[in-house]
């Protein structure tokens, strides 16, 4: 891997079973140049943080990783890009899949859920933003369904279904403690698909806990993807109760982003 400068130590790095040649990572705060509150490795453009500091710090990201980030334009969709050597920032998608070498997808994030992909031959890799919006998608048709529909044609299947070639790493979001929604939200999931009422807890005052990360793994074994790695939905996890590891818009509102890519040596 071409790395210039050394990424800072608290960076997750996920532990998973990704063959030799997909790398991938998830920025914290640390590590780059923003002011308060953005301090300091804020990585969004959208935020109000000052343009010269978030353009130092996404040069942080590119030399530690080598390879070049694509950010884009997330409104919470479900949309996935496929991205090429000459493809251009700040598309609007929630998701972006590539082959090609030394390009990173990059997702941001500040408590929605940012999900890795890749399969087991090592030729393809993706990154998904799964807010609730876009993981409940539309008649239980969400961001990852997407992916996996724009995937899966394209892996290479050496076993019974093209869903176990897959290989998924979840990243930092709110908890299941933090994470409080309205009845919408549970309908939202439940409306197609009982079992996700497992994964939210009554409140007072028509309030739910939802579990965000569960949410997630439901929709990924629904799809026959079981290698699922990373967030369990314990407390280190949780973007809002790590206040001086990882950026929460929930918790702080006027907030930086950190990011999670994943990329092909």
């Amino acid at each position: 891997m071409n790395v210039t400068t050394p990424a800072p130590a608290d960076w997750l790095v996920p532990d998973w079973l990704a063959p030799a040649g997909v790398r991938a990572l998830c920025t914290t705060r640390r590590g780059g140049f923003s002011a308060l509150p953005y301090d300091s490795l804020n990585l969004g453009s959208h935020v109000g943080d000052d343009a010269a500091a978030v353009a130092r710090n996404r040069a942080v990201l590119h030399s530690a990783t080598g390879a070049r980030p694509v950010f884009l334009n997330q409104i919470h969709g479900t949309q996935i890009l496929a991205l090429e050597a000459t493809t251009v920032g700040d598309l609007t998608a929630d998701g972006a899949f590539t082959r090609t070498r030394g390009l990173a997808c990059t997702v941001m994030a500040a408590d929605c859920l940012p999900v890795l992909l890749c399969d087991r031959g090592g030729s393809m890799v993706a990154a998904v933003h799964a807010g609730w919006r876009g993981l409940a998608g539309v008649a239980g048709i969400g961001i990852l369904e997407h992916f996996y529909q724009r995937f899966r044609p394209l892996t290479p299947v050496k076993y019974a279904q093209p869903a176990t070639e897959i290989i998924a790493w979840l990243g930092p979001c709110i908890g299941p403690d933090a994470f409080e929604v309205g009845a919408d939200v549970v309908t939202a999931f439940t409306r197609n698909n009982p079992n996700a009422m497992q994964c939210f807890h009554p409140q007072p005052r028509d309030k739910w806990l939802a579990n965000l990360p569960a949410l997630a793994r439901q929709r990924l074994h629904a799809l026959g993807i079981t290698q699922v790695f990373g967030n369990d939905g314990s407390p280190p996890w949780c973007t809002v109760g790590n206040p001086s590891r990882f950026f929460s818009h929930r918790r702080d509102r006027v907030s930086g982003r950190q990011v999670a890519c994943i990329w092909l040596e």
